[in-house]
């Protein structure tokens, strides 16, 4: 495919108005025909990437790279209305700009022109930095969109080198891993995130992550002859994905210096690490983004830091955490343990990690409230409302004296990875190769997980789970296992939805799924808090709360979306929903050799 001035393409048809002009050198940050000089002016210029490629933390819903609130994009979390993407209400006409091509010809300005400056100093740091974020950018296109144009140079407009056609999202993940080993090869090491800047094992990390995301994309879209995977793919290059996927991660571990943060607190340890606003010198975490609630803030604490957010965890994924034994919680433990609001989220019953992830009753969730929380707010106003009767303690700073009401005055940090989502990666990667071969290097690589909350270490037989309810039940056991120990261990960080994704799973766990919380009927939780007098409920209209079944039934739970507004559970459509549609305005500048992703 021809590369001339396809960027060019691209952000024209991104920009909301037509008078962009690309055939200027970026503006706002070199006014020079000559830039680059030195490695200060590269430095000046790679900062700006720093505030775009980066997960932000903010308790912001609207998917993409937020954190702390975008699991309500998938089964974890639930808000008082359905998310449009995952309830398959999104329309072509209102496609959003392919802003990462902004971007990416930003980085391409910079690479064409570094040879402009002598390469001392920390130029090859700041190349390798530059490196990543084009692949950044291109994989934020990837996930969301399939297979783009893969531009390197910055050119001006030419209405021939318009007509041009995508590039296959092999190709572009190809693209996208040899900008990473570029990275992985310039990038200096590092054995802590002090600087806050990317580093080598960073980029492997990303590269870990992005190999197994297309492996697994490949792999299970093609199982089901869908729309979504690249008709060329051979099972020879997912292996040769997953492989990339176990050898970057595997770069990581060795090289000894990372570690899962364990003081020996098993009850605090994992929450901890969410929490903290300084992690220069957390051995787990290798990159991060610091917040100082002053002149940089976010509104994490704002929103959770009295049990609700206007969110709720779903009971899918407390029903997902084992038992503190290494068992499936099953049906009949649910059913005896739900009798007493929080009896099932005790880390003496069930994996630490889940009474450090969802409030029990009593939680401390802010200093000048000492007594803590006895019961979600499922009545209150504005955002602190609790949707499903388990509120989040994960990003809460439960300590924090800084201002707790203003807008952005919070100090939640926003972690880009950690060493668990290396060896996590890193687990996956070898189960989908060989589970069986591989069982035993999958169980040491979990074994910190698990040791620092004082779980008992991966038994693939002991906690394979075949309940008939269970949306992975058919799954390899080993698969199954690293599935689950994911979506715990990454609970609440914004990751769920692209793993729903990659595993062509919403048909699974999104189509016709409702979301339900916390058992109300059936449990004591309708006694735990005075104003819950005020709850309203079966009333033909001015509710303010909702419950599955009926009046008669004898046990009933908490459902954060009025049935009304989503009859017969999300609608998430499995031939369109996976990927987002392109502007039509796109398809038109390149003279239609780009083709609407399926479905649109």
């Amino acid at each position: 495919m021809k590369l001339r001035n396809i960027l060019t393409v691209i952000a024209l048809a991104a920009a909301t108005t037509a008078c962009f002009k690309l055939d200027k050198d970026p503006e706002g940050v070199l006014s020079t025909n000559n830039p680059f000089r030195s490695t200060g002016e590269i430095q000046n210029y790679v900062n700006q990437f720093y505030e775009t490629a980066v997960r932000t933390q903010d308790f912001g819903m609207g998917g993409g790279n937020h954190i702390a609130g975008s699991d309500t994009y998938s089964d974890n979390m639930a808000a008082s209305a359905p998310v449009a993407r995952i309830n398959g209400a999104l329309s072509a006409g209102n496609a959003s700009a392919l802003s990462a091509y902004t971007r990416i010809r930003n980085v391409n300005f910079l690479l064409s022109n570094k040879d402009n400056c002598d390469k001392t100093g920390e130029y090859n740091q700041l190349i390798g930095e530059a490196y990543f974020f084009r692949a950044w950018y291109y994989y934020q296109l990837l996930r969301d969109y399939g297979g783009v144009a893969i531009v390197k140079e910055p050119l001006d407009p030419n209405l021939e080198a318009m007509q041009v056609g995508q590039d296959s999202r092999t190709a572009v993940t190809d693209f996208i891993l040899e900008d990473l080993d570029e990275a992985i090869r310039l990038l200096g090491e590092k054995n802590n995130a002090a600087s806050m800047r990317i580093h080598r094992d960073v980029a492997r990390a990303l590269k870990s992550e992005v190999a197994l995301f297309e492996a697994t994309w490949e792999k299970y879209h093609k199982a089901k002859n869908d729309a979504f995977y690249d008709k060329s793919v051979t099972d020879a290059k997912i292996r040769e994905y997953l492989q990339k996927a176990a050898d970057a991660a595997k770069a990581v571990m060795d090289r000894g210096v990372w570690a899962i943060h364990n003081t020996g607190k098993p009850l605090n340890d994992y929450r901890i690490v969410f929490q903290t606003t300084n992690l220069d010198n957390n051995k787990e975490v290798l990159w991060y983004k610091r917040y100082d609630g002053d002149q940089v803030g976010n509104n994490v604490d704002r929103y959770l830091n009295k049990g609700g957010g206007g969110v709720g965890v779903t009971s899918s994924l407390v029903n997902d955490y084992l038992t503190i034994d290494g068992r499936p919680y099953s049906r009949e433990a649910r059913e005896s343990a739900q009798a007493v609001y929080g009896e099932e989220l005790k880390p003496t019953v069930r994996d630490p990690r889940l009474s450090q992830t969802v409030a029990m009753p009593g939680q401390v969730l802010r200093p000048d409230m000492p007594e803590g929380m006895p019961a979600p707010p499922l009545f209150a106003e504005g955002h602190h409302h609790s949707t499903t009767g388990f509120a989040i303690l994960k990003h809460v700073q439960i300590d924090y004296t800084g201002n707790l009401e203003a807008e952005f005055k919070g100090a939640t940090p926003a972690i880009q990875f950690r060493y668990a989502d290396v060896l996590l990666n890193y687990a996956e990667a070898l189960a989908e190769l060989d589970g069986a071969g591989n069982a035993d290097r999958i169980v040491s690589a979990l074994k910190p997980l698990r040791d620092r909350v004082g779980m008992p270490g991966v038994d693939f037989d002991r906690e394979y789970n075949t309940d008939a309810d269970y949306p992975f039940k058919g799954l390899d056991k080993y698969i199954q296992a690293v599935r689950r120990e994911r979506r715990v261990e990454q609970a609440l960080e914004g990751r769920r939805f692209y793993d729903i994704a990659r595993w062509a799973a919403a048909d699974l766990l999104l189509v016709g799924w409702t979301p339900q919380g916390a058992l109300f009927t059936g449990s004591d939780l309708p006694t735990l808090r005075p104003n819950y007098s005020e709850l309203v409920y079966d009333q033909p209209s001015g509710n303010n709360l909702f419950l599955t079944g009926s009046p008669n039934d004898a046990r009933r739970f908490i459902v954060p979306i009025p049935p009304g507004t989503m009859s017969g559970g999300y609608k998430f459509n499995t031939g369109r929903d996976y990927l987002l549609p392109f502007q039509q305005r796109l398809l038109t500048l390149t003279g239609n050799q780009w083709q609407q992703n399926p479905g649109w």
